[in-house]
């Protein structure tokens, strides 16, 4: 868990917000307020909302009603003598410029290398020059443990190892927020460690981060805050070892016992591989999590 101690106004400021999709609200009056250096886990079930809040917070889907604020700024809209109006698409993605947002796919560019992935954004988005942002993803390349992979293409490189180029694309940017839609979801298990360790250093450097995850133990760890959301509300929230370790709402309680079930089976999964291929895998298992490095 972050010590940073988050005060003062809040880098994301959502009020109210609502959305539907076809007649079904997702959202039904979502607050929430993340600070500077914050780490928030959104936890719930598939369909309560999670994603599309993200969504919603980058503008990659407009809000019905309720209002979002990142770093003062109002999202997708412009405020003019108290009647709110669109922004046009140019001002959206110029307000996208200060948020990193990490998806369950990698999406990266396959004819592309890791580098050149890492690099196109910060040339054809914001018009830098090549040289200074060929250091600095070279450095985000060693940053995420892949130092050594700035030449390899997607498809010569694991799902771990895509999602961490993923993750240096996104900090490309210098964004001041970062979102993170499941990043392991589509991981091996074996390769859900090396993206989760990315993330701890993230945290630990003070990005301010809100991060929808299934995974307990890096909740547990690294937020300052977890929001439990169902059917399109908040329906807890608190410290980790509040709402994990002793959650109020029945909801709550048995979305973690499932979670927990499923934790332990990953566990079980973990070391049934170790023992059957790879021993070393043995002394990685830690907290229902694998800390394995990168695999070629």
């Amino acid at each position: 868990m972050s010590t940073t101690q988050h005060s003062g106004e809040p880098l994301v400021h959502a009020v109210n917000v609502t959305k539907s999709f076809h007649g079904n609200q997702v959202l039904k009056g979502i607050d929430m307020d993340v600070h500077p250096g914050e780490v928030v886990c959104l936890l719930g079930p598939s369909g309560s909302g999670k994603t599309t809040f993200l969504r919603c917070i980058n503008q990659l889907e407009s809000i019905d009603g309720g209002r979002i604020w990142v770093d003062g700024d109002l999202m997708g809209y412009a405020d003019r003598g108290g009647t709110l109006h669109h922004l046009t698409d140019k001002q959206i993605a110029a307000q996208r410029r200060e948020i990193g947002m990490v998806f369950q796919r990698f999406n990266l560019f396959p004819h592309k290398t890791a580098l050149e992935n890492i690099m196109e954004a910060p040339i054809q988005v914001k018009g830098e020059k090549k040289a200074a942002v060929r250091e600095r993803a070279l450095a985000l390349l060693e940053q995420v443990g892949l130092k050594d992979k700035p030449s390899a293409y997607p498809a010569q490189l694991s799902g771990g190892q895509q999602q961490r180029v993923a993750i240096a694309r996104a900090l490309a940017m210098e964004p001041k927020l970062m979102l993170f839609d499941e990043p392991t979801s589509a991981l091996d298990p074996e390769l859900v460690g090396e993206v989760l360790k990315v993330m701890r250093q993230l945290a630990k450097d003070g990005m301010t981060m809100i991060v929808v995850t299934h995974e307990m133990s890096f909740a547990r760890e690294v937020a300052d805050r977890v929001v439990f959301m169902d059917g399109g509300v908040v329906v807890e929230q608190g410290p980790p070892n509040e709402v994990i370790s002793n959650p109020q709402h029945a909801r709550t309680k048995s979305f973690l016992s499932r979670m927990r079930q499923e934790e332990q089976e990953h566990v079980e999964h973990l070391l049934e591989a170790a023992q059957r291929k790879e021993p070393d895998l043995l002394a990685d298992v830690e907290g229902g999590q694998t800390a394995a490095g990168p695999r070629d």
